[in-house]
């Protein structure tokens, strides 16, 4: 059911579901974030955008932010737009080390928490590499939210 729902959200354009998915993400984050929380889209590559006319990772982590009263900040960029849906995990790991980078008109504040947030867990490659991208620009804190995991 929370596949096809994804499903539904991701490929076929189905923007009421952001609502329901952030009230399930909300309903299973912990209560007590820290007040300095800030949530971290993963970016969606550009064509992904174009086709549904949406990011859908962002205007989740909007809809979480209004649930949670927490700002989003788009922190990671995207620094290639690869495609990791039906890549096997060597090139999705490849891949993913190379697609992000930090905005650079964003500064990391090394006390805040940052909840980055990502739809669905493959092989952990793009969420791995957005940890490390964090890290190596001074978050310490960095909590991972997501929809679902896959196989």
């Amino acid at each position: 059911m929370l596949g096809e729902l994804i499903h539904d959200y991701k490929y076929h354009s189905v923007r009421a579901l952001a609502r329901p998915l952030a009230e399930l993400l909300d309903s299973a984050l912990p209560k007590d974030l820290p007040k300095d929380t800030r949530i971290v889209p993963l970016p969606t590559a550009t064509h992904h955008i174009r086709s549904r006319g949406f990011d859908h990772t962002l205007l989740l982590a909007k809809k979480l932010g209004k649930l949670r009263n927490l700002p989003v900040e788009k922190l990671l960029e995207r620094n290639k737009n690869t495609v990791q849906v039906g890549s096997d995990r060597s090139a999705r790991l490849t891949q993913a080390d190379s697609a992000y980078k930090i905005n650079p008109k964003i500064k990391i504040d090394k006390n805040a928490t940052y909840l980055l947030l990502d739809d669905v867990w493959t092989t952990g490659a793009s969420v791995t590499s957005a940890v490390n991208k964090l890290k190596q620009k001074g978050a310490k804190k960095i909590v991972i939210a997501l929809l679902a995991f896959s196989s």
